[in-house]
């Protein structure tokens, strides 16, 4: 598989727990100061409320950006072959695995964006939007923490939201040397970035959130640490951003977006 896939064990579009410097380093990795960002939020629904924040949290920033709501086709028609080819960037949203996996099989999304990745656009996908791309892993679509397949683009599995949710990375070790094949547990603002599908880098942007390589052992998996670098812009005077502070930046952002 050729092309750079970036998979983040968790990542919000507001300004708390280094997510801020997880865009940042989203778009360095482009290579361009205002790339063409398009989101994915297929496995999520396509929610309004995610499309808002992934278009203020970029958009701010100078990005050009688009979003592609595969559940309302019919009401907004869109080349979507022609448009995601234009991208410098594709960002695929977290939420169910499962039902990405289905809805995106008969639209051919998975052929299509791999023919993206060929062509040197950038892939970024956080929690179900990280997991399609290997071969499995642990989902909660039907509540409780279970495996499931993904489209194999990446050899192995990977287990997100690492240790923010025991259960599934308990469910994730005991599974490793079964029927699902070894991979990496990555925990919330924390990313791994692949390079023709080889591992080219891992990072965190949070204090103690890491990355985890899982490999099989005599009783389940075996957890070891990868090495990350850690993307985190010195800390301002002012402290980290609050939620309150948060909100009124969406607001102000929605008020000031052109409607589309």
């Amino acid at each position: 598989m050729k092309g750079r896939i970036l998979v983040m064990g968790g990542h919000e579009f507001d300004r708390l727990d280094g997510n801020e410097a997880i865009v940042e380093h989203i778009i360095s990795l482009t290579g361009k100061t205002a790339p063409k960002i398009c989101l994915l939020p297929t496995a999520s629904g396509d929610p309004e409320d995610q499309i808002s924040r992934f278009r203020r949290s970029f958009g701010s920033r100078g990005c050009e950006v688009s979003d592609i709501s595969l559940f309302r086709l019919g009401a907004n028609p869109i080349d979507v072959s022609a448009h995601l080819m234009k991208q410098d960037a594709i960002y695929v949203g977290g939420g169910s695995l499962v039902n990405l996996v289905a809805v995106w099989r008969p639209h051919g999304i998975a052929e299509l964006i791999e023919e993206c990745l060929q062509r040197g656009v950038m892939v970024v996908g956080q929690s179900a939007g990280a997991m399609c791309w290997f071969e499995a892993g642990i989902t909660s679509s039907s509540g409780r923490p279970e495996p499931a397949e993904g489209l194999g683009l990446l050899k192995g599995s990977l287990c997100v939201h690492y240790h923010r949710d025991p259960e599934r990375r308990a469910r994730y070790l005991a599974e490793v040397g079964g029927a699902m094949p070894a991979g990496y547990g990555a925990d919330d603002q924390t990313g791994l970035l692949f390079q023709d599908g080889e591992l080219r880098e891992a990072f965190t942007a949070r204090e103690g959130a890491g990355v985890w390589k899982v490999t099989e052992g005599e009783r389940g998996g075996v957890e070891e640490p990868v090495a990350a670098k850690d993307i985190r812009p010195e800390l301002s005077p002012g402290g980290p951003a609050d939620p309150v502070e948060d909100f009124r930046h969406l607001n102000a952002w929605r008020q000031s977006a052109p409607l589309r």
